[in-house]
């Protein structure tokens, strides 16, 4: 462990965060990349029905997957700070509880998922001629999540290990992965939907292997020990108490796409919800630089933390923002210069390309300011309170985005909806602003 000491204890801030910050970003590039090409691939290939129908599937996907992001970022933390204290035991401890709970917790949604399957896809908006796509890829992807949740588990762990390019060679591995199966399975083998599925199934099958041999290797600070797999009460509930934040989030995200699907379909139809699903890949994709700085904050402010070391965890949050905030803003620029380019690589329906430029535009407003509000809200993870951290969290998506999507819409219409993230962007980032301040004067002086 004195090489992860010695990286994240004293190594010069800006030159950790970027060495941190720089594979997650590529890695999340990737996995972003491999979600635009396929959205790409089934527009093109399959029709733009398909987009919706993945548009309305993949929320449910991620919902229970989520299970093992929460369980891998909440665990992920308390690593980070037992790494920091010297605190092996725990450490070790606490990655066997983990895997036991993602693996039981997943499994169980799964079988949940497929006996309610059709009601699922209805509440999350396949409606019309969505529905019988969206049935056809669910059945398929829906038994790879277990492999998904672990993956999604382990990767804030490789992290926190301080093994950053592992975490991006993880992320890389099935988007490669899908990109070529989606070929094969989609534009050779001509295998539809049901191609598209299985391909997204086995890259997750691809990511799962990956990490678990990383583990099982002697690259990895923590192994997997039989003992530790037995659940420990007070390791449950610490990891349950962070990671749930992570799973209220993303059933926040549900209920928010509920909510989002339905109004799109009302207002503007099938073609609105495609619309959306192409700006949510192109989001993804945009903010990849702000997510990885966001992801490589975590363990240096987590390590940090636990060795009390309040002037690094200071030096973080600022240097954090200051690089986030940079690249969020190059990237609005580009997409104001570039909506049209964008909406054209999705699909060859007139009516989709002309409807995108403007509802892109609109979502993407306050790009620049959201930096804060990511890196003020993961700051809280890092440092164990779990309670300010779920409140920040949910500000955008749940306590503004979903009333704002509900309302805004009777008066303004379609550009209602998508006038709803930028004005929920800047409210979180200005309440996150404050709680942020506050914490620093009480606890980081």
């Amino acid at each position: 462990m004195t090489d992860l000491a010695n990286e994240l204890g004293t190594q010069k801030i800006s030159k950790l965060l970027i060495k941190q910050a720089v594979p997650a970003s590529i890695g999340i590039l990737v996995m972003s990349l491999n979600m635009i090409v396929d959205t790409i691939f089934v527009g093109q290939w399959i029709g733009s029905l398909a987009i919706a129908a993945i548009t309305v599937v993949l929320p449910i996907v991620f919902l229970i997957s989520s299970i093992g992001m929460g369980i891998g970022i909440g665990g992920s933390s308390i690593i980070s700070r037992a790494l920091g204290a010297k605190n092996f035991s725990k450490a070790f401890l606490t990655f066997g509880n983990q895997i036991t709970l993602t693996l039981c917790l997943s499994v169980f949604f799964v079988v949940i998922g497929t006996f309610f399957c059709s009601s699922l896809l209805l509440l999350f908006g396949a409606n019309g001629d969505i529905l019988v796509p969206a049935t056809e890829y669910f059945h398929v992807v829906l038994y790879g999540v277990p492999l998904l949740a672990f993956a999604m588990m382990g990767n804030p762990v490789i992290r926190a290990e301080g093994k950053p390019k592992f975490a991006m060679y993880a992320m890389i591995i099935p988007a490669i992965t899908n990109i070529v199966l989606d070929i094969i399975f989609i534009k050779i083998l001509d295998m539809g939907m049901f191609g598209a599925g299985l391909a997204t199934s086995l890259s997750y099958l691809a990511c799962g292997l990956f990490i678990l041999g990383f583990f099982l290797s002697k690259k990895s600070e923590l192994s997997i020990n039989l003992k530790d797999l037995i659940l420990s009460f007070p390791i449950v509930k610490e990891i349950i108490q962070l990671g749930g934040i992570t799973v209220i989030r993303q059933g926040t995200i549900s209920l928010l796409m509920i909510v989002l699907n339905a109004t799109l379909f009302k207002y503007g139809g099938e073609s609105a919800i495609a619309v959306y699903g192409i700006i949510n890949r192109v989001m993804m994709f945009a903010l990849f630089p702000v997510l990885g700085v966001t992801q490589g904050f975590l363990p240096i402010a987590g390590y940090n933390y636990g060795a009390k070391d309040s002037k690094r965890v200071k030096e973080t949050i600022k240097t954090a923002i200051l690089y986030g905030t940079g690249v969020a803003t190059i990237v609005f620029i580009g997409i104001i210069v570039f909506p049209e380019t964008i909406a054209s690589m999705f699909s060859n329906d007139a009516n989709l390309i002309s409807e995108t430029p403007n509802a892109l535009l609109l979502s993407f407003l306050a790009t620049p300011v959201i930096t804060t509000q990511l890196v003020g809200s993961a700051y809280f993870q890092a440092a164990g309170k779990a309670l300010p951290a779920l409140i920040l969290t949910l500000l955008k998506q749940g306590i503004f985005l979903i009333p704002l999507v509900y309302i805004l819409p009777k008066f303004f219409g379609l550009n209602g909806v998508w006038f709803s993230f930028p004005i929920a962007d800047i409210l979180a980032t200005l309440i996150t602003v404050l709680v942020l301040r506050k914490e620093v004067k009480k606890n980081l002086t």
